[in-house]
């Protein structure tokens, strides 16, 4: 079933044939085991959730302890990546992401629409000129993502502001994005719940410096059968629902 490599064990041929079904025996014993043990006491056991870096440490953290406090067995497992969360190697139960698996055995929900916009630190503002038009913005420098470590190609807002922005730094991470706009590097295009934790941010140009994409939901059919699954699941859904404002015009 395996081939021993120098990085370690990787599947064969039948391996590969038999993996399928090995993942559906895995699937009914969690579901049967479950059942059993949670029959007469509260749900229980580790759900691993897989979101962007952003949305994990700003939204998804601070509000996740009414969850917790409502189910005392249950354990989170956040994974605050910079990459999407890979549901076919099952690195995790859930995950939100930006582009939902096109393929395969997954349910997939459409979690919120949200608004990026572009920010920059009130400080930063003051000293340099002011921005009234999007022609204004080639006087200014730039954060923004690598291009080789992009999490999809729709995150290339700079391009559609400016024909040859001054990109100043780069990261992997929107959270760095934030810190280097508010020490005043220059202009960011921040998701909106990230924008409005913080006050010394502003936005720029709200009415066309803003990109609408979506967040989806996405879970392996097999997994979401779990009842500890399933109540994350709802959970995130009502979480969303209470802040579509917050995801749509950075504002409570």
């Amino acid at each position: 079933l395996f081939d021993r490599r120098h990085e370690g064990l990787a599947l064969t041929e039948t391996g590969q044939a038999l993996l399928p079904m090995a993942e559906m025996i895995e699937s009914t014993v969690a579901v049967v085991s479950e059942e059993l043990a949670n029959r007469d006491v509260a749900i229980g056991g580790e759900v691993r959730l897989g979101t962007p870096e952003g949305l994990a440490v700003i939204f998804l953290t601070p509000r996740i302890k009414p969850l917790l406090d409502e189910h005392p067995r249950l354990t989170v497992e956040l994974l605050a990546l910079p990459r999407l969360a890979n549901l076919a190697s099952r690195e995790a139960d859930l995950a939100i992401t930006l582009e939902p698996p096109r393929r395969g055995p997954y349910v997939v929900a459409r979690w919120s629409d949200f608004t990026y916009f572009l920010y920059g630190a009130r400080d930063y503002l003051a000293a340099h000129p002011p921005i009234r038009t999007r022609a204004d913005l080639a006087g200014h420098p730039f954060i923004a993502y690598i291009d080789d470590y992009l999490l999809s190609q729709e995150l290339r807002f700079l391009e559609k502001l400016c024909d040859k922005p001054n990109l100043r730094f780069c990261s992997t991470s929107m959270l760095a994005h934030k810190e280097a706009a508010l020490i005043g590097i220059g202009l960011a295009v921040l998701a909106p719940y990230i924008g409005a934790s913080d006050p010394r941010l502003i936005k720029v140009l709200p009415d066309e410096a803003c990109f609408q994409h979506t967040f989806w939901l996405a879970a392996h059919a097999d997994r979401l059968r779990l009842k500890r699954v399933r109540v994350v699941w709802d959970y995130l859904r009502s979480l969303a629902d209470a802040h579509r404002r917050l995801f749509l015009h950075g504002e409570e």
